[in-house]
């Protein structure tokens, strides 16, 4: 590799943490600052009730400050990734990606701590007077011995959790993908033998944790460099070393890794050779996570031993033992319940949920998140990706049961279930929205017939809506691709067994079919030739069909290609004098709540009527999701002071609401800034008939609300449910190119609703 290309990626990751402003972290407030009124709550006078409160009653401070959702993530910067050594200043980016991780994965608030100190008894005194700061301490970073001495004294003087992530964190992972690899060879903690190289915190750490599940302590074989941890020896011993030594002649690893059934490396590179791996036993497990440069590499293992189970530290190769997979979650569970400490039951419970996921199917924002990887349990998928969305929910939960099993909860859960789904909520930012629509749905059987039936989103859906509704998904696709993408995705469906499909290329109901739409359109032009062509060709106009014969509940279409182009067939075959497409409504959920935008794809040019109807529907619509509906009509035109072609027709539709009683909010038509803004809105028209805020915007051309729609999903990070076809009676549902696995899932879950339910 020449020096220009060694440069390359090392100013990217410079430049990454330089621009465009220096660091990873800032700042923020959560409430408002904007005149005297916040200034005197935030600070004096208003501050002094707060203070006073938590003086009487310290564990209030959870709810008057940040403490209860705040870790510190402290080092001295004794032992940095595998830099060594490198003093706290220079560890200071090391523990803002730690804080930022935290921040991502668990949404919990960190302050990073660099201390210049590398007396261990001292750096615990400093630590231990941070207390009242934080609500947990994560250590990091700090060499062994020295972290042993730091974690023992902070974990008896502080009455929150110190967790030593170095320590603790590692062992974990590692419980987790040992407990997955033994299952993949067939063998248990109690019957094997294990060669470990490695005598430091995160080494001593992860046998402890192999003890805990149930290895016995004299069959673990403890090397460093220099050689076997043996009863007598003096030379760099200590007495976490001490507790593994063994009575034994043998002296060095290739001596003691004959016949092992794991070898557990934390220690440096090329210690293990391929006959060292070759003269272990059957099937063997071989952990070599020493970073960037493992014990032996992966492909050389595998070359020496070609059933060899796998896991590095690196993130090239399969089964990396990452970190991150844990301190989030158990934080996390901890900090919810108000826990004193982080205990072996907690410790075991998140390796019992880390290994759980990752024998369940794989997450489709994980599938994305690592495009192209096979992530299908097994020999090269022992753990979960680190964004696999569900980790909060089954890690956190299982950490937080655990702490109230063992009565170190000082604010225990009453509905540990519900803690879960609120957990999941806030990963997906969809649940909370979605969850009154999801219990509607459970309320019938509906059978939801996708028209894209092969498309891998299609098929995590499928899978997520067997696990989640009780709705009967049906797929339109060729059996054997169908069957090859959900195993090469790592689901767990199969054609047939878990829901039906029907093929294009060969279905006994071709005949019936054809001749349905071909009844249906034979006097618009289509000919018996054309209807069998259609077809066979045309899954949206078969998963029409299949609704018009009451073969399926609800079409849902659109994964590729043109909205127009899908809604034409789904009008030919469903449309009527009562059901027909007046427009598109898209659910945007944004950081500070919910925003409705209509119409986004159905009329380029709404006449008034049609404005009408849909603010009628979208009105309806809303309901459906707990909200009460507040419409806009939005325009460059604000309360008639322009008299522009769409200001209008907007006007016209407004008159025509006013015809009749309607149970529902709408004004306009006005600016989306006097929509949005009631304060603005009053002073623009003074007793205007809408209070508070609109949630229904409505435009007077697709090209605005599609425009908006776009915008607020891509700058905004607005998560889009939706679009939702108004007039159909819930008989079909159209969505675009960009709809996730877990955007079908939601519409699965409106497309199920009972028309009871609908209005």
């Amino acid at each position: 590799m020449t020096d220009n290309q060694n440069d390359a990626p090392r100013q990217a990751a410079l430049d990454y943490h330089e621009f465009p402003k220096p660091g990873k972290l800032e700042i923020r407030a959560t409430k408002p600052m904007a005149n005297g009124r916040d200034l005197a709550r935030a600070y004096s006078p208003g501050v002094a009730e707060a203070c006073l409160e938590i003086k009487t009653d310290p564990k209030t401070a959870s709810r008057y400050t940040a403490r209860g959702n705040l870790v510190g993530v402290v080092t001295n910067g004794s032992a940095v990734l595998g830099l060594g050594n490198i003093g706290a200043l220079a560890s200071k980016p090391v523990m803002e990606g730690k804080a930022v991780l935290f921040k991502k994965f668990a949404n919990i608030d960190c302050f990073d701590i660099e201390l210049d100190e590398t007396d261990p008894e001292k750096l615990a005194e400093i630590v231990c007077a941070l207390g009242p700061t934080f609500g947990a301490i994560n250590l990091e970073d700090i060499k062994a011995p020295d972290c042993f001495i730091v974690e023992r004294i902070c974990r008896e003087r502080m009455d929150i959790p110190v967790f030593h992530d170095d320590q603790h964190g590692t062992a974990i992972v590692v419980g987790a993908a040992a407990t997955n690899a033994l299952h993949v060879a067939g063998k248990r903690f109690e019957d094997i033998k294990i060669a470990s190289a490695g005598g430091g915190a995160a080494g001593i750490a992860c046998l402890n944790m192999l003890l805990k599940l149930g290895v016995k302590r004299e069959n673990i074989w403890l090397c460093d460099i220099h050689g076997l941890v043996y009863e007598g020896r003096a030379e760099d011993m200590n007495p976490e070393k001490a507790a593994f030594a063994q009575k034994s002649d043998l002296r060095s690893l290739d001596e003691v890794i004959a016949g092992a059934d794991l070898f557990l490396g934390l220690s440096g590179p090329n210690v293990v050779t391929p006959d060292m791996v070759r003269s272990m036993a059957k099937r063997p497990v071989v952990f070599a996570l020493a970073n960037p440069n493992p014990e032996i590499m992966p492909d050389a293992a595998r070359a020496a031993v070609p059933d060899a189970i796998i896991a590095t530290g690196r993130s090239d190769f399969p089964n990396q033992v990452n970190n991150v997979l844990c301190f989030p979650f158990i934080f996390r569970g901890a900090l919810d319940v108000g826990a004193t400490e982080i205990n072996d039951a907690m410790q075991v419970a998140c390796v019992q949920g880390i290994a759980e996921l990752a024998r369940a199917s794989t997450s489709a924002e994980a599938a994305a998140a690592y495009r192209g990887e096979q992530m299908t349990f097994g020999a090269d998928y022992l753990i979960p990706k680190p964004f696999d969305p569900r980790l909060s929910g089954i890690v956190s939960s299982a950490v937080a049961g655990a702490a109230m099993e063992t009565g170190v909860a000082a604010r225990p859960i009453a509905d540990l279930e519900q803690y879960k789904a609120d957990l999941d909520a806030s990963v997906f930012k969809s649940a909370l929205l979605m969850r009154p629509v999801f219990e509607a749905a459970r309320t019938a059987a509906r059978r939801i017939v996708f028209a894209e039936g092969e498309d891998e989103r299609v098929l995590r859906a499928a899978q997520a809506i067997l696990e989640e509704t009780t709705e009967q998904p049906i797929l339109i696709g060729r059996p054997d691709v169908i069957a090859r993408r959900c195993e090469r995705a790592g689901l767990s469906i199969r054609p047939e067994r878990d829901f039906n499909i029907v093929n294009p290329e060969n279905d006994p109901r071709y005949r019936d079919y054809w001749e349905t739409y071909h009844r249906v359109m034979a006097r618009r032009g289509v000919t018996p030739d054309l209807a069998r062509a259609i077809m066979r060709t045309n899954t949206t106009a078969i998963g029409a069909v299949m609704v018009q014969r009451d073969e399926a509940d609800c079409l849902i279409c659109g994964t590729f290609g043109e909205f127009r182009w899908h809604m034409n067939y789904v009008n030919q075959v469903l449309g009527s004098e009562m059901h027909h497409p007046h427009g598109a409504l898209s659910l945007v959920i944004l950081e500070d709540g919910p925003l409705f935008i209509a119409d986004t794809h159905v009329r380029v040019r709404p006449e008034p009527a049609d404005l009408a109807e849909t603010a009628i529907g979208a009105a309806r619509h809303v309901r459906r999701f707990g909200i009460a509906p507040k419409v806009a009509f939005c325009s460059q035109s604000q309360f008639g002071n322009q008299q522009d072609e769409g200001g209008k027709r907007l006007r016209a539709a407004l008159a025509l609401l006013d015809e009749a009683p309607r149970d529902f909010s709408y004004e306009g038509e006005m600016n989306i800034d006097a929509a949005l803004d009631p304060e603005l809105r009053e002073r623009l028209l003074p007793g205007n008939r809408m209070e508070g805020a609109a949630n229904v915007l409505i435009f007077a051309n697709s090209d605005a609300a599609s425009g908006v729609r776009n915008i607020l999903k891509m700058k905004a990070g607005g998560l889009e449910v939706g679009p939702i076809l108004m007039g159909m009676g819930n008989r079909a549902h159209i969505v675009t190119p960009s709809i996730t696995a877990r955007g079908l899932l939601n519409m699965a879950a409106i497309a199920g609703t009972p028309v009871a339910h609908y209005g």
